[in-house]
């Protein structure tokens, strides 16, 4: 990609940020509906979310700066922050809120009980009381299930299987992820399961992170296995370039980390997750409510692995891995 495509689609992603212009001007005097979007991370992080949601959208027939404005609201990885962006956008009056992130859409909820909420977690939303049931939600809320939280065991066997050899494998998780305990528990109970030990590693910050790493090399552990929350779902080319100059076979839960230069991953797509978020915002700007549409159930898993990757970490792909893989990036 070149310099200048680059910088276009950065200048893109900033557009409609609310030091850009004044909403008043923007949205045409409220003639143009406003998006509210509130996430835990940065601009930057954020492109395979904005460019499903976009897509969503798009497909309702709503595109941005033609016949809808959005208005961004990022904390910058301070999760304290959330609250009072939250209480923004519903100030704004915004028609609609979409929430990335289970901490986001708990700060939506709580700033408001009219407008309309959207949003894309990995937990099962009942249990974090963000809806009443996944059939009929109730409330003001509704979205998208990607079910990462359940997905640690599945992964772990697929990793082991790509590296029979190794005896312990480490599972990096975010001690402040809602689903910590449970995804823990599950990965812990599948090791013995099938031979192997796990090496826990918590992270919450970037430093957190980058110290994993090094304990995994100071372990001699032989491969990796990284968690699904958002904390980690933002920093996909840093995750990646770590496993790679630590040369850590790694599996990952969105298809994203691959394409970036990951070895394997097995769950959904973020670009896919959010395009089923832009379509249920489309349908609530058209007069739906979120109490009568169903929270969205992943469906589609799949197993992606990078070839070239495999071969700059020495790995031979089994054959049954190669013939189950949805996707396999040369």
């Amino acid at each position: 990609m070149s310099a200048k495509i680059k910088r276009r689609a950065f200048i893109t992603l900033l557009g409609g940020a609310a030091t850009a212009w004044p909403l008043g001007a923007r949205a045409q005097q409220a003639a143009i509906p406003v998006i509210g979007y509130l996430n835990f991370g940065s601009p930057e992080s954020d492109a395979p979310r904005l460019t499903g949601l976009r897509r969503g959208l798009s497909e309702s027939g709503y595109v941005e700066g033609r016949n809808f404005v959005m208005e961004y609201r990022w904390a910058g990885n301070q999760a304290d922050r959330l609250p009072a962006l939250a209480a923004d956008l519903v100030q704004l009056q915004v028609a609609v809120i979409v929430a990335a992130g289970v901490t986001p859409a708990r700060a939506a909820k709580a700033a408001t009980t009219s407008i309309p909420i959207v949003f894309g977690v990995g937990v099962d939303p009942v249990n974090l009381g963000l809806v009443a049931s996944l059939n009929r939600p109730g409330g003001n809320l509704t979205g998208f299930n990607a079910f990462n939280s359940e997905l640690g065991a599945k992964g772990l066997a697929l990793l082991h299987e790509l590296v029979p050899s190794t005896a312990t494998i480490g599972f990096l998780e975010n001690p402040n992820y809602p689903a910590f305990e449970v995804t823990t528990r599950d990965v812990l109970a599948a090791a013995p399961l099938i031979g192997l030990k796990v090496q826990i590693l918590k992270a919450s910050t970037d430093r957190e992170i980058e110290a994993a790493f090094v304990s995994l090399v100071q372990a001699r552990t032989g491969a990796l296995l990284v968690g699904g929350d958002i904390f980690f779902n933002n920093r996909i080319e840093r995750l990646s370039e770590l496993a790679a100059r630590h040369a850590i076979p790694t599996m990952y839960i969105a298809r994203e980390f691959v394409v970036a230069g990951g070895l394997i991953s097995y769950g959904t797509s973020l670009t896919e997750d959010y395009r089923q978020v832009g379509l249920y915002a489309g349908r609530i700007l058209k007069g739906e409510k979120p109490a009568d549409l169903p929270v969205i159930q992943a469906t589609k898993l799949e197993l992606i692995i990078n070839l070239k990757t495999a071969k700059t970490l020495g790995l031979q792909i089994p054959d049954r891995l190669l013939a189950l893989a949805d996707e396999v990036i040369e």
